[in-house]
């Protein structure tokens, strides 16, 4: 039995159990237990002590505090209090105390003046010049009290923590040296920043589930509010957005953050586990279940953003708790060119168009079939049968197999100013599919979008790509069996990514002339990873939608690598990617976290 078990069984209690039932009741017994399998943590490298060894040690803690600042700037953490227990209290204020970068206040806004116990101890805790402390008239809810404490802040730059959480000791150094790093980078000093973050026993005696997020993913951010804590934004950048809106109470963190992505110069993100929220009978971190108001606020925060962003789209809650589903709408009704490669293989062909024709809700696209090298009379037979109806042409590639070449050829024929990449081997799930993969693709500053595919028997085959991955870059969570959500549930969230393969890939026309289509030096590996990194080079993004999903029977027609020359053309694809893309194979995917493996495909921790 793995610890993470029998950690599970330690922990029943009554509360646990009649917290048990209420997602028992909201998930419905089979998604309940795979969410319960989902959240026992697996023994491959444990947290906790992969945390002690990657904290920062207090030979460098002495370093930190020993560096001399060149016009430092000074962070204001901003607290809200309402019947803060005392020592919850001390224990947040000494770990602020605490840090090794001296140049902060802490802002303490208490709404509940009423207690006396807390009134008495923030008084003593007042005497200390650095703790400023506001007794409000009232409790004025989440959004009001922070913004009172956000009022009291001197500094440039402000930090959001709660009453009951803990800051790492280097938290405010790391942040402080992201700015002056920045700055020194760019010229200029980002406006908003966010750390990694992590679980914390109410008692302190255990850490656990730690965030380790991606950089700026605004996808994500429209699907959960990954960004939460430790949030610190420039003063400037929190006058400019206009502060907290008690509209959105229990999900203002998300809509202040939505307001600040929209408005900010600069978003820094600092892949460090800089603090710790701590878990409790009635906080979220513990009960998510506790607060569904929270999540009908979430679904108002993101709309108002879309409104905000000129998009049109519908948001609805998922099972997940605090996760959301962005449904674009679909302006006009643009041609979709499909363009599938096919050498033989007439039954798979067959299985792949009927699906899309007796499944697809979308009607105005064409299908380019690129036929290359067949062999067989059925399938020129079955050419014959279908060129030219439907909407279906076949057009002719007759020297050797190169993916690149042959998808390039094949764009030169389309019509259309969405281009859908389709490999031959692929049969339809979702009827709305692509629909799903246009909405994305028409929206401004999206280049291509990307399918969740399965292999026949319901595990993943592709939920997008990460570069570094396996050396050069990798599918992620192949393997994880249908309706399982993985890690932070990234499996069933849209998101950016640096790459998503061409088996099924919708690409906007402006994009895919941008990056000068597929490179036919690449002739079969890493022609999609190339492509969309190109893509994202010219400034758009690269989406993965998991509502779009199809099978995939997985190449039935290229061959293995069974020969010298071919081992040799793998060998020369994969110097091209390590030379042309060094820079993001040096500094990691953006879109990953670098304390995630690369050995791996499952988000575990980097060992």
């Amino acid at each position: 039995m793995s610890n993470g078990v029998i950690r599970f069984f330690k922990k029943l209690s009554f509360y646990n159990i009649s917290k048990g039932l209420k997602y028992l009741k909201h998930f419905g017994v089979k998604e309940f237990f795979i969410r319960l399998s989902d959240r026992i943590e697996p023994d491959e490298v444990p947290y906790e002590p992969w945390y002690e060894k990657h904290r920062a040690s207090e030979q460098e803690l002495e370093r930190q505090r020993a560096r001399k600042w060149k016009d430092p700037v000074r962070i204001s953490i901003a607290v809200p209090l309402y019947h803060t227990p005392p020592d919850f209290l001390e224990q947040m204020v000494d770990s602020v105390r605490a840090q090794t970068y001296p140049h902060w206040e802490l802002c303490l806004a208490n709404g509940s003046p009423e207690d006396q116990k807390l009134g008495e101890k923030l008084a003593a805790l007042s005497e200390d010049s650095r703790i400023r402390v506001v007794n409000l008239p009232e409790n004025l809810g989440i959004s009001g009290n922070t913004n009172a404490a956000v009022d009291m802040a001197a500094g440039e730059y402000v930090g959001l923590l709660d009453h009951d959480d803990l800051l790492a000791p280097d938290a405010l150094y790391e942040v402080a040296a992201a700015i002056a790093r920045t700055e020194k980078e760019t010229g200029r000093r980002p406006e908003l920043l966010y750390t990694d973050e992590d679980k914390v026993e109410s008692d302190l005696s255990r850490h656990f589930q730690p965030n380790l997020k991606p950089d700026f993913s605004p996808d994500l951010l429209r699907s959960n509010n990954y960004i939460c804590h430790f949030l610190v934004f420039a003063r400037s950048l929190y006058e400019k957005v206009g502060g907290f809106d008690d509209r959105y109470e229990g999900a203002q963190d998300h809509d202040f953050v939505l307001r600040c992505t929209e408005a900010a110069d600069g978003i820094c993100h600092i892949p460090r586990i800089l603090y710790h929220w701590r878990v409790s009978a009635k906080s979220t971190a513990d009960n998510p279940i506790s607060k569904q108001y929270a999540y009908d606020s979430g679904v108002r925060a993101v709309e108002a953003h879309l409104a905000r962003c000129g998009l049109s789209g519908e948001v609805t809650r998922k099972k997940d708790f605090g996760c959301y589903r962005v449904k674009y709408q679909v302006q006009g009704e643009p041609l979709v060119s499909v363009v599938i490669p096919n050498k033989d293989e007439k039954e798979t062909l067959k299985t792949c168009l009927t699906s899309i024709f007796e499944k697809t809700t979308w009607k105005n696209f064409e299908i380019i079939i690129v036929e290359n090298n067949s062999e067989t009379q059925e399938i020129f037979d079955y050419y014959k049968e279908i060129d030219g109806r439907n909407g279906i042409h076949v057009v002719y590639w007759k020297r050797e197999f190169n993916y690149s070449a042959i998808n390039n050829f094949g764009i030169r024929h389309a019509k259309g100013d969405y281009i859908l990449c389709l490999n031959n081997d692929m049969e339809v799930i979702s009827p709305d599919w692509m629909t799903e993969l246009l909405g994305h693709c028409q929206r401004p500053g999206t280049g291509i979008v990307g399918a969740r595919l399965y292999y026949p028997d319901d595990t993943i085959q592709h939920a997008g790509i990460i570069i570094g991955i396996g050396g050069i870059a990798g599918s992620i969570l192949v393997g994880l069996k249908r309706g399982h959500t993985a890690y932070m549930h990234r499996e069933s969230l849209q998101q950016d990514l640096s790459a998503v393969t061409a088996a099924c890939m919708m690409i906007k026309r402006e994009a895919y002339d941008a990056a000068g289509g597929f490179e036919e030096r690449l002739s079969i590996a890493f022609n999609d990873v190339d492509f969309c990194l190109k893509v994202r080079e010219a400034g758009y993004l690269v989406v993965y939608d998991p509502y779009a999903e199809l099978y995939h029977y997985e190449s039935k027609t290229r061959g293995s690598e069974d020969t010298d020359a071919k081992a040799r053309r793998f060998q020369t694809e994969i110097e091209y990617m390590r030379t042309r893309w060094i820079r993001i194979l040096k500094d990691g995917d953006p879109y990953y976290n670098k304390n995630l493996s690369l050995s791996k495909w499952n988000y575990s921790l980097r060992s």
